[in-house]
């Protein structure tokens, strides 16, 4: 149960469930693919699984988290500094959540829905020059466990779940940060969380996720200029829990879990890309 981050061309996978029993990994774990080599970071100071990550200004932000299994949130965060492998803790959340939407947008990172006892539609930015938080509109329909991405200066946050993993849906707003409001666009065709979003040759590709009692394999898409959804090749190994990450035309998925809910972990890094083909 953890995200992801890219920096320079290398996938950063942080925190989630210990492999020994916890909820509270400490886990920094680096994938280059170039090398398709990991190598081991400075630990997060507060384990925790369910992190929000975002990348701004040559740093690592990590938002939140869960301090047992999908439950018990902290509002702590932390900034990691690439260069010299060292984390330093910044102004927290307004209140402790976990499974928090985290995206960079004009210099701020904005902070998304989440969970702190209930999913909650909550919505704050931090400006690191001030090293303040604040409030912006909420997000239409509370919820954690979402996808959420940035295109040309729009802010996506796809799918999610409400309180419970049975409980998903296929909700998809688009928020303007000119007008601090939020506007429905066509719905996720699968109703997922947990799943993996990222922006790929004019597409937001959303990968696997969970909802129904099922793992979901399916990989789909999103086209902003024609507010539609095409579905492509599935996963090779279904999977929940997990980040998706672009690194040049290559979007690597790496760890989550193979069944619902949390009682199954898998170390499974795997690649997609159009290739060629691909329009």
């Amino acid at each position: 149960m953890t995200w992801s981050a890219v920096y320079d061309g290398k996938v950063h996978v942080i925190g989630g469930y210990d492999y020994k029993g916890g909820f509270q990994g400490r886990y920094h774990q680096v994938y280059d693919p170039k090398a398709n080599a990991w190598s081991e970071k400075a630990p997060i100071p507060q384990g925790a699984n369910h992190i929000g990550l975002a990348v701004l200004n040559d740093k690592i932000y990590a938002v939140g988290g869960f301090l047992e299994q999908n439950k018990t949130p902290h509002n702590k965060v932390f900034a990691y500094d690439v260069a010299a492998n060292r984390w330093a803790e910044v102004a927290p959340l307004p209140k402790p959540l976990g499974a928090v939407a985290t995206v960079t947008l004009n210099g701020k990172i904005h902070a998304i829905g989440g969970r702190d006892t209930v999913s909650v539609g909550d919505h704050y930015v931090y400006d690191p020059a001030t090293n303040t938080w604040s409030e912006l509109a909420p997000l239409p329909g509370a919820r954690d466990h979402t996808g959420a991405v940035v295109v040309n200066g729009f802010i996506h946050v796809l799918g999610g779940r409400f309180n419970q993993f049975e409980y998903n849906t296929n909700l998809h707003h688009v928020y303007s940060p000119n007008t601090n409001q939020w506007k429905e666009r066509a719905p996720i065709p699968t109703p997922r969380s947990g799943h993996g979003a990222v922006w790929y040759r004019n597409r937001i590709f959303v990968f696997g996720g969970e909802g129904n009692g099922f793992v979901y394999g399916q990989v789909e898409a999103y086209d902003p200029t024609t507010n539609s959804w095409q579905s492509y090749a599935s996963m090779p190994t279904p999977r929940h829990g997990m980040g998706a990450s672009l690194v040049d035309d290559t979007i690597y998925i790496a760890g989550g879990g193979p069944v619902t809910g949390g009682s199954l972990m898998t170390s499974t890094n795997e690649a997609f890309t159009l290739g060629t083909q691909g329009r």
